[in-house]
This record gives C-alpha cells, sequence and structure tokens, in this order.
C-alpha cells in the first residue's frame, strides 16, 4: 500500500474533530451512504434467516416490521460510526469519499439522523414485535457505538473480535422476534457470523494495512505483523468448521447444509492457508470476496435446507 501519511491531518483526534465541515447540503444519497447499505443488506439477510429458522413463526406483516427495524438499527449504528469517525475516515483511501470526511453532510445532521433512527427502531420493535427482541436490539446498537466503535477501535487490535458480537446478532434478533426468546439454535447463528468476523476483516486490513497504519487504528497487521494476522486468520477458519456444523448437529438444518458448510469452510481455511504462504495482496483480497460469498451461501443454505425445528 502506498504511504498516506502525508495526506494525515495535523492531530487526529477521537471523535472526529478536524474533520472537514460541510460545505453543501447532502443530498438523498448521502444519508443513504452513511446508513453502509452493503453491511446493512448482509445484516438484513442474516436476521430474516434466523427469523425464519425459529420455530415459531410470526404474521407475515409483523415479520416485515421485524426484519425492517433490524435494518434501520444496522444503518442508524453506522451512521453514528460514520460520525465518530469521520476523522480517520478522512485518512483512510477507502473512506475518504464518504459524506462526512468529504463534508458534504454535517457531523450534526449525521449524529441527529443515527440517533433518531435507532430509538425509531427500537421502539417499533418493542410496540409491535416484543420487548426482547427490542432489548437485542438496542444492546446491538449500544455494543457497535460504544464498545467497538469508541472504546475497541482505536485501543487494541482485538477489536474486529470483540466488536464483531454485534454484527453476530441480528440472526438472534431475527430468531427472538418470533419466539420471544434465545435458544441454542438462535446461539449457533451467532456463533458462525462471531468466528467469521476475524479472517474476514483481517484478510481485508491485510492489503489496507497503510490506511489503519496512517489513521492509527491498531489492526493486527499494524500490531502484530502479517504473518501473526495470517496466523490467526487460519485459526479462526478451523474454529470456524464447529461452529458452521452446529445447526446440523442441533436439527435446524440437514444433511445437504451439512454437507454444503463442510466443503465451503474446507475453501475457506485452503484460502487462509494460501495467505499465510503467499506474499502479496492478491491471496488476501481473493479470501475477502469469498468470505462475504461464504457467509450468504451458508445462510443461504439454512433457508434451503432446513431440518427439525430445535423444540427449545
Amino acid at each position: 500500500m502506498s504511504d498516506l501519511s502525508e495526506a494525515r491531518p495535523a492531530a487526529i483526534v477521537r471523535g472526529g474533530e478536524g474533520a472537514p465541515s460541510s460545505l453543501a447540503g447532502a443530498c438523498v444519497g448521502d444519508y443513504v451512504a452513511i446508513l453502509k447499505p452493503r453491511v446493512m443488506s448482509l445484516v438484513v439477510f442474516t436476521g430474516a434467516v434466523g427469523l425464519v429458522l425459529a420455530p415459531r413463526h410470526l404474521d407475515p406483516f409483523l415479520a416485515a416490521v421485524a426484519v425492517l427495524c433490524i435494518a434501520v438499527g444496522a444503518g442508524a449504528a453506522g451512521a453514528i460510526n460514520m460520525w465518530y469517525d469521520r476523522d480517520i475516515d478522512a485518512v483512510m483511501r477507502r473512506t475518504s469519499s464518504r459524506p462526512l470526511p468529504a463534508g458534504r453532510m454535517n457531523p450534526g445532521e449525521a449524529l441527529g439522523f443515527g440517533v433518531v433512527l435507532a430509538a425509531g427502531a427500537v421502539l417499533t420493535m418493542g410496540l409491535a414485535v416484543n420487548l426482547v427482541a427490542a432489548e437485542l436490539l438496542a444492546f446491538a446498537i449500544l455494543f457497535y457505538v460504544f464498545i467497538y466503535t469508541v472504546w475497541l477501535k482505536r485501543r487494541t487490535p482485538q477489536n474486529i473480535v470483540i466488536g464483531g458480537a454485534a454484527g453476530a446478532l441480528p440472526p438472534v434478533i431475527g430468531w427472538a422476534a418470533a419466539t420471544g426468546g434465545i435458544s441454542w439454535g438462535a446461539l449457533a447463528l451467532f456463533a458462525i457470523i462471531f468466528f467469521w468476523t476475524p479472517p474476514h476483516f483481517w484478510a481485508l486490513s491485510l492489503y489496507r494495512t497503510g490506511d489503519y497504519e496512517a489513521a492509527g487504528v491498531p489492526m493486527l497487521p499494524v500490531v502484530a505483523g502479517a504473518r501473526e494476522t495470517k496466523r490467526q486468520m487460519l485459526l479462526y477458519t478451523l474454529v470456524l468448521w464447529p461452529a458452521a456444523l452446529s445447526p446440523f448437529f442441533l436439527g435446524i438444518a440437514g444433511w445437504v447444509y451439512a454437507a454444503s458448510a463442510l466443503l465451503l469452510s474446507t475453501i475457506f481455511s485452503l484460502g487462509a492457508l494460501r495467505v499465510w504462504r503467499e506474499e502479496g495482496e492478491r491471496s488476501a483480497r481473493q479470501m475477502f470476496a469469498y468470505s462475504l460469498l461464504y457467509l450468504f451461501l451458508i445462510f443461504a443454505l439454512l433457508l434451503i435446507d432446513r431440518g427439525s425445528p430445535v423444540p427449545w
């Protein structure tokens, strides 16, 4: 990666001070952008899978409301994250064109937008669906904002590992929306995303190390080096095997899913092994792309090859 240190502001401070001020009014596309729609799409999909796989079922209208609340809550967390991280986003090439660092949106607009959406999503979930799902949604938003964004991201290379819990909660929220509680089936879906997250994000950070180093974000490749990052990526893909197979053992999915999950997980681990052996960024880029496909296929297969619902 090219050295971005020359582009770094004289003082990057926590909370976004020093980021460019808004030069013009934000357009609709900017408001959509700060919701992180690509991230939201995976959140919505996994949340909907959790809702469908649950042993009880919601009225279709309430199910749609629950999925919408999950989507809006995820977007709200993304907006608040962009508000807080606008200083480091201005430094990193991958994020410098976002509405806040590019000066197309006032920081107060982004924060207010996120807070209003978060409150609306949680309140709607609680009033229309159930309190357990609403509490989990609130916890996921608060965890992502305060634990990951504010506390962990700029302090520890384990930011992705611990902070990944927020991204793993949507299927649990969907499950709770349908059942009013949490069970082993929901925790199995949580575990898949939780153990998938580190190799997914570390693959990205391997070929974006220069960005993170310039911004002062202690991602694992910056702190521990590429070799240690690659080793941990491989270990996490191996831990992912039993997590990916747990829906089969719990009766949520059948043999087709089990065989497919085993194959997909094997390819994931082989990709991590290739990253560990090879120099350069090509293999890391390919692993990052495959990781997205992996998660989508795992959850799609759970829908396709449903087993006997878990009775607890």
